[in-house]
C-alpha cells in the first residue's frame, strides 16, 4: 500500500500512541510509537504532518491501524517486511589472539 499523506490529531507520549488524521482514514487512524519510523525519541506533536502506511483493523476504537509512520519527508528506515517475512541480519566475528595484546 501507497503511503498516505496526514496530519496528528493526538498523540499521547505516557501512554505511547497517537491518531493520525486522513482522507483515507475517516475518523483517525491509531498509530503506537512503535510504527514510527525515525531517528532518536520516537513522539510525535499535534499538528505534525505525517506519512504513514496502515491496516484496516479495529484499535481502540479506531478502525485503521497505522503500521509504519514518519514526520513527512524523514523516513529513517526501510518498512517492515509483511507478515510472514524474514528479516536478514549480517554477522561480524571478531577473534583474538593473547599474543598480540600489550600491557
Amino acid at each position: 500500500m501507497e503511503p498516505v499523506a496526514g496530519v496528528v490529531s493526538t498523540w499521547n507520549d505516557d501512554e505511547g500512541w497517537g491518531v493520525l488524521a486522513s482522507q483515507r482514514t475517516p475518523g483517525g487512524c491509531w498509530c503506537h510509537f512503535s510504527a514510527l519510523s525515525m531517528g532518536g525519541l520516537r513522539t510525535l506533536s499535534p499538528g505534525t504532518s505525517v506519512e504513514f502506511s496502515y491496516e484496516t483493523a479495529e484499535q481502540d476504537g479506531y478502525s485503521y491501524r497505522a503500521v509504519e509512520a514518519w514526520p513527512a519527508g524523514q523516513r529513517h528506515r526501510a518498512p517492515a517486511p509483511e507478515h510472514g517475512g524474514s528479516v536478514s541480519f549480517s554477522t561480524i566475528t571478531l577473534h583474538l589472539d593473547p599474543e598480540d595484546a600489550t600491557d
